[in-house]
């Protein structure tokens, strides 16, 4: 049985990104990226929560808003290999049985996602368990960095086992892929024996975790959820975070937003693409 007792909450958070450095420090109106990420785990009032980190500065963040941080090797190749060392080292009598392994680059992610992640390893011999969202853009499936799960749900259940995860889709049928969430609960066992697995080709040449689970006949079951938190990975996934919290900021502080809808779209300025096609457009309208 699930308690708060015998569940943690661990949140991987390495400093260095090849993509984004810094990270997990970087500000998202006023206050650093993992802070976000641990204070909707706090909120959830699921279980214990720690930050598994590489770096002193994130550790003393934590330590330093009343929470628990754990330093763990630079060395990992994984988050999941990250969270395994930090409970160990946190959870000397081994009381904690079920564990989150949360990214900490989901800033948007809510309680109602994790207690759902957490539900599907609550059935005596589940094992593993992540989240997916159906694809409201279908343009999406052709990007090879947004993940895909593979699977295929019977109607009016909203949970089955993954078949695959992939980047690129070559012959899947689209009705079947799933956008990925990449957020995992784990029986302590099976957490266990995954960071004992060797690392497999499939996993190596994804760059896809899960397949180590996958490969090694690992069941993991995904809930379907609707509503997609948005991860950082770039400085434009960055300012859309900063956009979505602004509003969700509002609407939490029971601030009404006034919806119109309107006969036509006004053209945004983003990119120097955008500045030349409304100069464009301006210049013949003059």
């Amino acid at each position: 049985m699930i308690t708060q007792e015998n569940t943690a909450i661990i949140i991987p958070a390495r400093l260095q990104a090849s993509r984004l450095p810094n990270k997990p420090l970087l500000e998202i109106h006023g206050k650093p990226m993992i802070q976000h990420v641990w204070e909707k785990a706090v909120l959830s009032q699921l279980g214990e929560v720690l930050v598994a980190t590489d770096s002193q500065d994130i550790k003393n963040l934590i330590e330093g808003l009343g929470g628990n941080a754990c330093m763990t090797s630079a060395k990992h190749t994984s988050g999941t290999d990250r969270i395994y060392e930090a409970l160990n080292k946190f959870d000397l009598d081994q009381r904690i049985e079920f564990i989150i392994n949360l990214q900490g680059d989901l800033p948007t992610i809510n309680s109602e996602a994790l207690s759902n992640v957490l539900s599907l390893i609550e059935e005596e011999g589940s094992e593993m368990g992540t989240l997916a969202s159906v694809f409201k853009d279908k343009s999406e499936i052709k990007k090879n960095q947004v993940v895909k799960v593979f699977c295929d749900y019977k109607e009016n259940v909203n949970s089955t086992l993954a078949l695959n995860f992939i980047r690129k889709n070559d012959n899947y049928d689209e009705n079947k892929l799933y956008h990925h969430i990449g957020i995992y609960s784990f029986r302590r066992e099976t957490l266990k024996k995954f960071v004992t697995l060797s690392q497999t080709e499939r996993e190596n040449n994804e760059k896809l975790e899960q397949l180590r689970a996958l490969d090694n006949n690992i069941k993991i079951k995904v809930g379907l959820i609707d509503f997609l938190p948005l991860g950082v990975d770039t400085p434009d996934d960055l300012e859309e975070i900063k956009n979505r919290l602004e509003q969700l900021r509002a609407l939490d502080n029971n601030i009404k937003i006034n919806v119109a809808l309107a006969e036509s779209s006004p053209i945004g300025v983003d990119t120097k693409e955008d500045y030349l096609a409304l100069k464009k457009i301006m210049e013949y309208k003059s």
